[in-house]
């Protein structure tokens, strides 16, 4: 069968004894030899594990060994959405789980930025700097259940912070230094936290910013805190002092008593952190997941999906305020050193991140589709300036990865890597379709839905198609699904976000194709969806094909209904330094579109824009300024505070006078 791009022969396969050696692979004999259950394929595996969700997760539980004093009465004391409730009557601790791990001599933590070389934490003096942080925090007042908000970059300090509040049960939420006032105080004031940390400031692209002055108006905005921990992140030397912060107290402090740690047990839906939406149109949510939702989801998903193993080097690109962060420090649960970068991608060049495998003996390399595309936008080959010798995965998200992205990991990157293209969100905190080392890959193919996510693609009525685009759905409960929403008593918005669509039944947002083989094909957002004369089309493929093009940097697509069933499409494409938009790039670019995917697809103008707008968190906001050209005024349509570049938005605001007058007549 031919892939939805064309693609029969697929661009790596692994050997038979990465196979054998795989996590999946000793997990299957396990289940064979242990519960007289024999699966001879990958899928075999997973359609038990969406069918018989209650054994499925009872098999992770043993084979995992989760250690919980107090054991559980079911696996699913109800199979629904929402209202599923997992595991009632256990008690556990996720930070116990990672500090199960303590015992081997391979370093805990790799840690470089653009302004400290290589650093090394050993698990000893991770264990002892949480020990030291939870007896601060127990100190200060805080009590399982209280909330502990960090206003850090990914830094060690972050994570070492982050597990002393798991161990005593207080619940965490971070966000990145680069957030503006507004987005920190909108997220973290929900949650009415008792404890902030906060560095001092931080460096991005070789560029310094001070954080102090946002620092003193967080604590304006946040009655509820008690106690900030400043960490002399930039200014190593300050005191927390230095500027007026009223009960500040210095990291080093809470460093300098010793304690054992201690792990607080508690229910297998206890809030473990708190999460938030892009909140690009609205405040964001609030979304909560459990201590033992999210121990059992990442195990699992680490293990299994990635085959993260002990020796294994894991690495992410990431910030605080993406999910990724949280997926990242979840490579402890499995014993793998854990890779923490600080600072731009591109400083000094596109290359640091490559550097940084070759110096760490990176195992995996977890980015994003963006990176890749500006990787091979510069034209470098990774494969030939770095020893990436010790690299065996890459993984891609937050975006659909193209085809050619795909080709050029192979081409320029390593022959022999696995190349993971995983698609899922903040919402679950995890996958719904990734990778496994047991399947082949195909270009701009995900390979297999995650273990126990049943995923299908819905068509309107709700049925499940193959080989067709649909809404991607979750049609069974996943133990990491929101336990809820903050200040969502009645569950209203919750309801309202994920099942209006079809009731009972996760609605994600996403287009999807599930191909023949039991492979997947994300398309973009389907509340973005381009419908033209009646044929509905992803945004993904265009970008696809506008940003191969040399002259093309980034690109956005929006598709606005007018009077009179006319339908109006602009391109906006942002170009390299030096090149105009002149009749002849337009005309490429319109004929690549044609020939690339079909005539349906071609623009009714190509337009040249200083930026394409973007969440915090790095996606395009093809909904907002959708809304915008039907008419909604700029404050209703975003929040310039959920943006990492909130000016981009002014052309958009301007051009929508254009299109509302188009929509007038």
């Amino acid at each position: 069968m031919a892939t939805p791009f064309g693609h029969d022969v697929p661009l790596w396969e692994a050997g038979e004894d990465v196979k054998r050696q795989a996590n999946i692979t000793r997990y299957m004999q396990w289940l064979k030899s242990e519960k007289g259950l024999n699966f001879e394929t990958r899928d075999d595996l997973w359609q038990w594990s969406v069918n018989s969700l209650e054994d499925f997760w009872a098999s992770l539980w043993e084979y995992f060994h989760i250690k919980a004093p107090s054991p559980y009465s079911a696996v699913l004391s109800e199979r629904k959405m929402p209202g599923a409730k997992w595991f009632p009557g256990a008690k556990l601790n996720y930070a116990e789980h990672v500090f199960r791990n303590a015992t081997t001599s391979r370093p805990a933590v790799l840690f470089r930025s653009e302004r400290q070389q290589l650093v090394e934490v050993s698990w000893s003096e991770l264990r002892q700097k949480v020990g030291s942080v939870a007896q601060a925090l127990k100190a200060m007042g805080v009590k399982s259940g209280d909330r502990v908000v960090a206003y850090m970059p990914n830094i060690p300090e972050t994570l070492i912070a982050f597990l002393a509040c798991a161990s005593i049960g207080a619940t965490w939420s971070s966000c990145s230094p680069d957030f503006g006032t507004n987005s920190v105080i909108d997220r973290f004031k929900q949650i009415e936290p008792k404890v902030l940390f906060a560095v001092n400031g931080y460096q991005y692209g070789g560029k310094a910013f001070d954080r102090r002055p946002i620092i003193a108006e967080l604590q304006q905005s946040l009655p509820t805190l008690e106690k900030t921990v400043v960490v002399p992140y930039l200014l190593q030397d300050e005191q927390p002092g230095a500027v007026s912060l009223r009960d500040a107290v210095a990291w080093q402090e809470l460093l300098k008593q010793p304690s054992e740690l201690v792990f607080e047990q508690v229910p297998f839906d206890h809030p473990l952190w708190v999460l938030y939406s892009s909140g690009t149109t609205g405040l964001p949510k609030a979304i909560v997941q459990g201590q033992g939702g999210i121990l059992l989801e990442h195990t699992k998903s680490l293990s299994l999906d990635m085959d993260l193993k002990p020796e294994d080097r894991f690495f992410w690109f990431t910030t605080t305020g993406w999910m990724m962060w949280n997926l990242l420090i979840g490579g402890l649960l499995v014993g793998s050193t854990v890779l923490q970068y600080d600072g731009g991608p591109a400083y000094p060049d596109i290359g640091t991140l490559w550097k940084f495998a070759e110096d760490a003996g990176m195992t995996f390399f977890g980015t994003s589709a963006a990176y890749i595309a500006s990787c091979m936008k510069a034209e470098i080959e990774p494969g030939k300036t770095y020893d990436l010798s010790k690299l065996r995965g890459i993984g891609s998200t937050g975006s659909p990865l193209p085809p050619e992205g795909f080709q050029w990991i192979y081409d320029h990157v390593k022959r022999d890597v696995w190349l993971a293209s995983v698609s899922g969100g903040t919402d679950v905190c995890s996958a719904f379709v990734g990778g496994s080392v047991l399947l082949p890959v195909y270009a701009g193919e995900l390979q297999c839905r995650s273990l126990g996510a049943r995923v299908e693609a819905f068509d309107e009525q709700g049925r499940p198609l193959i080989d067709e685009l649909g809404e991607l759905v979750i049609t069974e409960p996943m133990p990491s699904m929101p336990i809820y929403f903050w200040n969502d008593a009645e569950g209203k918005r919750y309801q309202e976000s994920y099942f209006e669509m079809y009731p009972g039944i996760w609605r994600h947002g996403d287009w999807i194709m599930i191909t023949s083989r039991g492979s997947a094909v994300i398309y973009g957002r389907s509340d973005s969806t381009i419908n033209r004369q009646g044929i509905r089309m992803g945004s993904s493929e265009i970008y696809r094909i506008v940003e191969g093009i040399p002259e093309v940097l980034d690109s956005l697509i929006v598709g606005v209904d007018l009077p009179g069933g006319k339908y109006y499409m602009p391109l906006f494409v942002v170009l390299r330094d030096g090149v105009a938009l002149d009749d002849a790039l337009k005309a490429k670019i319109k004929e690549s579109l044609r020939k690339g995917i079909s005539p349906h697809h071609v623009p009714d103008e190509v337009i040249a824009v200083p930026a394409v707008p973007r969440t915090l968190s790095g996606k395009k906001l093809e909904v907002p300024v959708k809304k915008l050209f039907m008419g909604a005024p700029v404050e209703k349509a975003i929040s310039a505070d959920a943006m990492s570049n909130p000016e981009s938005i002014e052309y958009f605001v301007g051009f929508a006078d254009k299109v509302n007058a188009m929509r007038e007549r």
